[in-house]
Parts: structure tokens; C-alpha cells; sequence
């Protein structure tokens, strides 16, 4: 089985499309077949995103952390527990395509790290944009870790101990601890996921801020 873990704070705005293209990859031909399990994780959740996943008919798990490293790793645990061999992450405020599973899967490696392109750029000034198409590096071998699209196996991410309790970089601390345990890493723009540019960031320190540091610098 593969699994899907979504961390979410108040998502109701952006969950639904983030389920419906999640559910898209999970009946791909590709994956022949093998079953996959979605997990939302409300951590301090007061909107319809309860409801909303629960309308989707995935898991769900309620915390109240407001931490993105507990978060991902209960959603991982609880995968593991159903007997995943394969865990994929992604965001609430994310698409991934139809493809995504079946090119982090075609990789063999233990884990992949997946870059990630932006859906609408009007919230920002014009240098944003042009920073990021000047900086970003969208191919096969790029260095960005993203938790809207990261792959890996089971066994290494058990090997690695799991996501740090964090409140942001937990994504990239858990690529560290991979990489110390020996873990093959594919750094590959070929598992594709469209992510929000939205000036309200949820986790501090996190894609929106960078985005918003851009924007002053």
C-alpha cells in the first residue's frame, strides 16, 4: 500500500481541489492497481476542513500542535501502522498531477524530492516572479526539498527515525537524517505538484515567507 499524508491548519479554502487531485494519482494506471491510503492531518483546525476530508471519505487525524513536524510524522506513523511501503507528502494548499505517485515510484530510489512550479502570482509584485524564474531551479538534479512533494520508502524513513518535531524545515531536516542513514535520494522535477503563492502563511518560516522576503530584498 501507498500512503498520502496532508498536514492542514484551516484549509477549508484550498483542501477540496488538494483531495480531488490527490485521489486523481491514487487510481492512476500506473500504479497497477495497489491501493492508497490518504491521511489529512487537522492540526488546530476551527474551519470545514474536518468536514471537507471526511466528504473525500480519507482519514483523518486531530491535533492541536499547530507544528507541521508532528503533524507529517503522525500522519506517517499512522500509514506505517496500516502497513504503507511507500509514504508521499504533500500540502493542503497544493495540486499534484495525475502522474505524481507513479514518477516519485518510477525514480528506485529511497527517497524523492520533487521541486514544485507556482499557480498565481498576482498577490505579488512582479520581482517575486522574476526572482524565482531566475533562481529557481525546476529540472532533474535541482537541491530544493519541498514537503508538497517529497517521496519516500518506509524502511528509510523508519531507518532515519522520522520528521522532526518542528515548526518548519521539517522537510529538510528529515532529507538530512535521510541522507546521514545513507538513504539514495532523487532530486528530480519529474513528480509535478502546483502549489499556492497566498501572501497568509501557515507555518512560519515556511514557502510564504520566502516568498514574502523576496518580495522586501
Amino acid at each position: 500500500m501507498i500512503g498520502v499524508v496532508i498536514p492542514a491548519h484551516n484549509e477549508e479554502a484550498l483542501l477540496a481541489a488538494c483531495l480531488s487531485a490527490v485521489r486523481e494519482a491514487a487510481v492512476h494506471p500506473g500504479l497497477a492497481g495497489e491501493p492508497v491510503q490518504i491521511v489529512v492531518v487537522l492540526d488546530g483546525c476551527t474551519d470545514f476542513s474536518g468536514a471537507i476530508s471526511h466528504g473525500f471519505g480519507v482519514d483523518t487525524l486531530t491535533l492541536n500542535a499547530r507544528n507541521v513536524g508532528i503533524a507529517r510524522a503522525a500522519g506517517a506513523s499512522h500509514l506505517l501502522d496500516a502497513g504503507a511501503r511507500w509514504l508521499a507528502f504533500t500540502d493542503a494548499d497544493s495540486c499534484v498531477s495525475a502522474a505524481w505517485l507513479v514518477a516519485q515510484l518510477s525514480l528506485g530510489a529511497d527517497a524523492v524530492c520533487g521541486s514544485i512550479s507556482v499557480d498565481d502570482w498576482s498577490t505579488h509584485p512582479p520581482c517575486v516572479r522574476e526572482y524565482f524564474r531566475n533562481h529557481y531551479m525546476d529540472a532533474e538534479g535541482h537541491r530544493h526539498v519541498h514537503g508538497a512533494n517529497l517521496g519516500v520508502s518506509a524502511e528509510a524513513y523508519v531507518r532515519a527515525g522520522g520528521f522532526p518535531p518542528l515548526e518548519c524545515r521539517e522537510d529538510v531536516a528529515l532529507v538530512d537524517l535521510l541522507i546521514a542513514t545513507g538513504a539514495r535520494i532523487a532530486w528530480s522535477a519529474q513528480p509535478r505538484v502546483v502549489t499556492s503563492a497566498r501572501i497568509e502563511a501557515r507555518a512560519r518560516g515556511g514557502f510564504g515567507d520566502t516568498l514574502a522576503q523576496w518580495a522586501t530584498g
